[in-house]
């Protein structure tokens, strides 16, 4: 019974969160549309008057500066927020959940506005993570009741961003908590229904992207679909590339603090909003008007749009390693969208292909892309399948995703976010590994390829200050002795001191020797 009433309480608390974040997120998108539209109309009255151009720079100074001192004085108020929500998770980081809140907001809304080729989805993620950390510091929870509430949050703040509440609690489930276990999975869910109820019902707002087609992908084309996957796959590892190796050329500029490198991209961007304002801000704006351009073909389309393509993978790059506060999240769709777009039109172009079938190669580049850069497969397909509504095209987005993973795979591409969280760990001064007399719980999964699975615990030399208390098998936990032997599909639950758990968190990952790791 006690253990019901402990339940049912975090329930609530989930819920909690899930509201708050809704409320936050909710207000965030608000602002980035209001304001974007401001920075639209001031480029649109640049071509009247040049004079506009003076308040355009002022702005776009301000907003730099502005942004350059909240990442200065928070360092991880910068970038998209997932790498430290990761950290966060794992127990490799602490941050102060209110001042992190609030400059996420502030910054996110002044930096993503202005048309920079930048997604609010990651840092919407890490809103509502910080708001799940406040509920959990407020209420009290135990370390590992408050980690459940920080998952929640993020979950909730990803789904208030895209209005798709079941690819926000997968995505944390499948790329950023890696753990399943059923006390995770129902309050993340709970917290972004609850979460997209809001943004959906009390702000009015929609999902960020409402593609529609109407005819099914016939299966013997399927060709062209590996094809299709070979193609995101191999760009979507020379995107992954250009993110790593610009944050080190971005090291190398002297004659700006790195709090200012933001500044580059703003100048940069003038041009780009002045002659071509579709294209910019996350992408979204160009993906709703891609039915419209497709329908007009011919290779001067198919130019016009691998320009379009070629500027927002250059820029896009160039925008998120500035360190400014923003994602890329809608910039990787909306590159998956343009090279869909561009695949389906050229087939068109040599009679492979009717021409009312390029839309849904669109909708499937964008799951494969997703997949090749996020790598979170599964995120991908139901994502596009809950901004499309419609289950009829499951099995083409799985076999583009899958295609354009395996590219990456075998390539040996990384996760993004994992690769990101690695070097933030590595650059970052590591906590004190110190006894903190508080107990705290790991949730280790083990998988078919586990160096643990097949073991008996006895033969494992666990980390100090550890103990195996339990082992969630098929449904049921076990009280395990030294003689138990560990399976794959099983979930070790680990005691140990709070202290000790990013130490702990390192060691077991190591241990397992599982390279695929989200």
């Amino acid at each position: 019974m006690k253990n019901k009433k402990a339940q049912i309480k975090l329930l609530v608390l989930a819920m909690v969160v899930g509201l708050c974040s809704g409320i936050v997120v909710g207000f965030f998108r608000f602002g980035i549309a209001k304001m974007t539209k401001l920075w639209l109309t001031l480029f649109h009255m640049a071509h009247k008057n040049f004079l506009w151009f003076i308040p355009i720079i002022i702005g776009l100074m301000a907003v730099g500066i502005i942004a350059g001192y909240f990442v200065k004085k928070y360092p991880h108020v910068g970038g998209s927020g997932i790498p430290e929500v990761k950290l966060q998770l794992a127990g490799n980081l602490t941050l102060s959940w209110w001042p992190t809140l609030w400059r996420k907001v502030v910054g996110g809304i002044l930096v993503i506005s202005t048309g920079l080729f930048l997604g609010p989805e990651g840092p919407s993620l890490q809103i509502g993570s910080t708001i799940g950390q406040g509920v959990g510091e407020s209420a009290k929870e135990s370390k590992t009741n408050a980690r459940v509430l920080l998952a929640t949050g993020a979950a909730s703040g990803l789904a208030a961003a895209f209005g798709a509440p079941l690819s926000g609690a997968l995505f944390v489930l499948e790329e950023v908590f890696h753990n399943f276990s059923p006390r995770v999975w129902m309050n993340a869910l709970a917290g972004a229904l609850v979460a997209d109820f809001v943004v959906s019902n009390i702000f009015g707002q929609k999902p960020s992207l409402s593609l529609v087609y109407r005819h099914s992908f016939p299966v013997k084309l399927y060709g062209y679909l590996l094809i299709l996957g070979l193609l995101l796959g191999l760009l979507g590892h020379l995107y992954k590339a250009g993110l790593f190796k610009g944050k080190k050329l971005y090291t190398k500029i002297t004659f700006l603090p790195s709090r200012l490198y933001g500044l580059i991209p703003l100048f940069l961007l003038i041009p780009i909003a002045y002659f071509w304002p579709l294209i910019t801000g996350p992408g979204n704006r160009l993906i709703l008007a891609l039915p419209q351009i497709i329908n007009h073909s011919g290779w001067k389309v198919i130019g016009i749009l691998v320009f379009f393509f070629i500027i927002r993978i250059v820029f896009s790059i160039i925008s998120y390693d500035s360190g400014l506060p923003s994602g890329i999240f809608l910039p990787i769709l909306t590159m998956g969208a343009l090279i869909g777009a561009v695949y389906g039109l050229t087939l068109v172009q040599l009679h492979l292909l009717p021409a009312k079938l390029v839309i849904n190669l669109v909708i499937f580049a964008m799951a494969g892309f997703f997949a090749a850069v996020i790598r979170a497969p599964f995120t991908a397909i139901m994502l596009i399948t809950e901004m499309v509504g419609s289950l009829l095209h499951l099995m083409p987005l799985a076999v583009v995703a899958f295609v354009a993973l395996l590219v990456d795979e075998f390539l040996n591409g990384e996760p993004i976010y994992g690769t990101l969280a690695r070097v933030m760990l590595t650059k970052s001064k590591k906590q004190q590994v110190k006894i903190s007399g508080e107990t705290d719980q790991l949730t280790v999964p083990i998988y078919e390829d586990s160096q643990l699975n097949g073991k008996m615990i006895m033969q494992i030399k666990w980390p100090q200050h550890t103990l195996v208390k339990a082992i969630y098998r098929d449904g049921k936990s076990i009280i395990p002795n030294g003689q138990t032997i560990i399976k794959a599909g099983d979930s070790l639950i680990l005691t140990l001191d709070a202290g000790h758990r990013g130490a702990v968190f390192n060691q077991i990952k190591r241990m397992q020797k599982v390279r695929y790791d989200g």
